[in-house]
């Protein structure tokens, strides 16, 4: 049997049998030669480490902007004409402007380490015929999963058998009461809180018991590309933004010709 589970994005879509037949799960599980060999193929099942940079280095490029060079350089020359209030005015704006930029970056970072905290570290398991507790991030493509109320989804799962099962889903939908589930597929272009059939790595089992097939792992879950479009965020450039970095370049380049202008004539 190949290790290798082919990648399709419709498994709520598929009948509970048509996703057996394409994970090639056996009613007992996987065996753990399987699982093994599924493991190498796939990898573990967790988040790649975020991107982090250290608070000293994102404190101090929160001065690289043209216009805050403008003001330090009038700070340097408010200090050198003897006007210290001047000076501290300037350089208290520069702080406060260099302060706010950290702590919304640092945020996004809290974001990222936040969604982490939503993952199961454990995850019940049917490998070899018996129910097993193994570590979540061991579980790959074709494991079919034990849920029960109070257990975290340890992957994404396709619905195969479930009773009286509920899942709050608020982390990925934003719907704040928990969602019946049950195993009917639905059609390939349903949105993702109306895939019934669906149970959704870092989600909350509130009600019911189900069991589930594994279709994806790690950066493959929903979570994952959540994580991933996070990481990928470009700091935000408003119009008013613009404006601000145009003026200081314009700025910049009027003291410099005065200055020049100063020298050359007073010389």
């Amino acid at each position: 049997m190949t290790a290798g589970i082919p990648r399709v994005a419709d498994w709520h879509a598929q009948t509970p049998d048509s996703v057996r037949t394409t994970l090639a799960t056996p009613d007992t599980g996987l065996t753990a030669a399987d699982a093994a060999g599924r493991l190498e193929h796939h990898g573990p099942n967790r988040l790649p480490p975020p991107k982090t940079v250290g608070p000293w280095k994102r404190f101090l490029r929160q001065f690289d902007n043209v216009l805050i060079y403008v003001l330090l350089a009038s700070a340097a020359t408010t200090a050198a004409l003897g006007h210290p209030v001047d000076t501290a005015v300037i350089l208290g704006v520069v702080l406060i402007n260099a302060i706010i930029g950290f702590v919304q970056e640092g945020r996004a970072e809290s974001a990222l380490a936040a969604i982490r905290d939503l993952l199961s570290l454990r995850a019940c398991v049917l490998r070899d015929g018996e129910r097993r507790e193994i570590a979540a991030e061991e579980l790959v493509p074709g494991d079919r999963v034990l849920l029960a109320s109070g257990d975290k989804v340890p992957a994404d799962l396709r619905l195969v058998s479930v009773r009286s099962l509920r899942v709050q889903e608020a982390a990925l939908t934003g719907e704040s009461e928990p969602v019946e589930k049950d195993t009917a597929a639905v059609a390939a272009d349903a949105a993702l809180g109306d895939r019934r059939c669906m149970a959704y790595s870092g989600t909350l089992v509130t009600y019911g018991q189900a069991q589930g097939l594994v279709v994806a792992t790690g950066a493959d879950t929903e979570i994952g590309r959540i994580s991933a479009l996070l990481a990928q965020v470009e700091p935000l450039t408003t119009p008013l933004l613009e404006q601000i970095n145009r003026f200081g370049r314009w700025l910049t380049g009027v003291i410099l010709i005065l200055a020049a202008a100063t020298f050359l004539f007073g010389w």
